[in-house]
Order: C-alpha cells, then structure tokens, then sequence
C-alpha cells in the first residue's frame, strides 16, 4: 500500500458514505413524500438509473481528462446532487427528490471506477491485492454512513435534510484528499482509441461471466439492502436499529477486502466467487427464518460478506479481459451491466417489500443466485476443457 493507494482507499470510504447514506434515507424519504406506497424506492432507483445513463460519459470524461481530473468532476457532482436533495427535503417534492438522486448517478458512476483505477497504482504481481484494499477502505463508510444518518436526520425540523448537507460536506472533504492522488498519466489519444473492438472484447467467456456476476451480485445485494429500511420499518423496528443492521451490512461487504486479496491470489477467483455464493444463500435463508432484529443483522452481515467474495472476484477476473488501450470502454460496459441491474432491483425491491412482503422477496432473489452459479460452472468447465487441450 503506497500513498496514493491509502487515499483512494479514503476516498472509497467517503463514496460508500455517501452511499450507505442514500441507502438508510432515500428509501424512507421516498416512502414519506411518493404519491403511492411501491413509488417509495424511486429516488434510490434514480441514484443507480443516473449511474447507467453516466457511464458512456465517464468513460469518455475518463480518456480524455485523466483519472483525477474526472474523479474531482464526479464530486463536484456530488456536492451539488446532495443540496439539490436538500432542497428536495425542504421543499417536499417527491419528482425534484427523484432527479436529484438521478444526477448523483454521474458520481456513482464516475466512484465505481476507483476499484479499476486501484490495479493501476500498485505494480502488476499485486494488483488483486491493491483492488481489495482500496475497497476496504469501503469500512469508513459502513462506520459513518449509518451513523452520519442517525446523526444528523433531526438537525430541521424536515427529517433527513440535515442528511443531504452532510453529505455535501463529505463530497467536499473527497475533493481536497483527491487532489493529493498521483494517477498515472491517460494515454495517448491514438492508444486509447486502439485495441479491439467492444464486440470482440464483450464476447469472451472471461468477461461474460466477470460481467455477469458482478452486475447480479450487486442486484441481490441492492434489492435486499434498499427494501430493509422499509421491511424494519413496516416490522416497527426504530431507525437506530435500521442505522445499526445497514452498519454491519456494509461492514460484511468491506472488511474482508484485507484479506480477498490473498485468498484470489491463493486459490483463484473462481472459487472465491463460488464462497460468495454459498454466503448469498446462506443470507437468505436467515432471512427468511424471520423478522426480529437479529435476522435482519446476521442475514445482512452475510449478504456483505458474498458480495465482497463475488464483486471482488468478478473485478479480478475482468481484469485478464481487456487490455490497457481497452480499458476505459471495457470498464464501461461492466459498469453500464452492473448500473441497468441496479435500476431494475432498486425499483423490483420497493414494489416486492410493500405489496409482496419480505419473505418473497427473498425468495425471488434465488433466481439471480443460481444464474450467478451457472454462469460460474460453465466458466470454470470451458477452463478445465482449455487446460486438457493444451495438455
């Protein structure tokens, strides 16, 4: 871990705060201002459908500015999303509230390229390492973003506008520690148009699978963790313990990235992604043994926990993808996967947790699980089939 490496890992923590933040509110504020009940999660789907619609123009904001100069645009972005929600608070206005959240995905979308631009500052025999450990730095945001929340949601008599501001403050704190990070200079212009075309690079098994598991294991995450707050809520369990299970949520999906690393390294990423997958499942059926408290806790905590074994794999494995001269549109269209899959569950949670319930909820997220698993299998039989050729 150099310099550089520790501050991105900062800044990773700042953006999971503002995430976990949205997260914890947006869904409750959505639930208190939206015309119907299902509408409630509109604002946390506006957050991931900005992020999709975004990634074509990061990408290209990416190539031609360089990694800082884009990541400072992205948090410029932020501050000023986060007083539009504010505003959106204040003024009850359920739709301003909905494009704000949609103009925040510019930064959701321009953040999620840290964990890329992480295997660019540490050498290339440690990249997988450099990659989980800038996502730890995910921890600051499990630690601050529930209790930032909880903290400040009673500072105005509007609830949670105090939240929004807050949050301004931390995209401005990013912006200072930003500054500071030492990336390597983008390429030319006439590398970064080279290398083959996104056709050629997206048809590969490799990255079919890094895609596909990424963007659902991200889904199931999303489509539990934006549906809690208003399953707690509907169980009349209070905000401090909302703040509380979201806490661990996201301290499951960070901690280990001191240590995925080394486990990738070991054993490869495939197995570690098939981990992950026993975690999701073991998540659901916690879930689904019941509503108090403690289930909401341990079925969260081991939803984090799969979700850092098969994002951090899925990363890796994308990484033998593309080249250099790839990688911005490479990135992309996983980001543009992992985006249009959260705008669908971020919606599919809020409509399922409040006409469904809970417990199908649940259930209908071992569709997605199982895909994840099949699409792992036929990987890992297409490799073992290369490997007795070459034999």
């Amino acid at each position: 871990m150099n310099r550089n490496l520790w501050l991105l890992a900062v800044c990773q923590g700042l953006f999971l705060t503002n995430n976990v933040a949205f997260i914890a509110i947006n869904g409750l504020v959505g639930l208190a201002l939206a015309p119907r009940g299902w509408m409630a999660t509109l604002p946390v789907m506006g957050y991931v459908v900005g992020g999709a619609l975004a990634t074509g123009l990061v990408a290209r904001t990416q190539r031609r500015l360089g990694r800082r100069r884009s990541f400072q645009i992205g948090l410029a972005v932020a501050l000023g999303s986060a007083l539009l929600c504010a505003q959106a608070a204040f003024w009850q206005d359920f739709w301003l509230l909905c494009a704000a959240t949609v103009v925040a995905g510019y930064y959701n979308a321009n953040a999620a390229l840290y964990r890329f631009a992480a295997a660019e500052l540490a050498a290339p025999a440690w990249r997988e390492k450099a990659v989980s450990l800038v996502m730890a730095g995910g921890l600051i945001g499990a630690v601050a973003g529930p209790n930032l929340a909880a903290l400040t949601r009673n500072w105005f008599a509007v609830p949670f506008a105090g939240v929004y501001l807050a949050l301004g403050a931390v995209a401005l704190l990013a912006m200072g520690l930003m500054h500071f990070i030492d990336f390597p200079a983008p390429p030319a212009r006439n590398a970064a148009t080279g290398g083959r075309p996104l056709g050629e690079i997206v048809r590969q098994p490799v990255f079919i699978v890094a895609a596909m598991a990424g963007a659902l294991s991200y889904g199931v995450m999303n489509l539990l963790m934006a549906a809690t707050p208003i399953a707690m809520q509907i169980c009349n369990l209070p905000f401090d313990d909302v703040a509380l299970v979201l806490e661990w949520h996201v301290i499951g999906m960070f901690a280990p990235g001191f240590f995925t690393g080394h486990l990738i390294r070991r054993f490869g990423a495939l197995p570690v992604m098939g981990a992950g997958l026993l975690l999701n499942l073991g998540c659901i059926a916690v879930a689904l043994s019941g509503v108090e408290l403690h289930q909401f806790l341990v079925a969260l905590f081991l939803l984090g926990l799969g979700w850092n074994f098969l994002f951090t794999g899925s990363t890796t494995l994308s990484l033998s993808a593309y080249t250099a001269e790839e990688k911005d549109r490479a990135q992309g269209a996983l980001n543009f996967c992992v985006f249009a899959t959260l705008a669908l569950s971020s919606f599919a949670s809020g409509v399922l947790v409040t006409t469904q319930g809970w417990q199908l909820l649940n259930i209908g997220s071992l569709v997605p699980v199982l895909l994840t698993g099949a699409g792992l299998l036929w990987l890992a039989r297409k490799r073992r089939a290369a490997a007795a050729a070459a034999a």
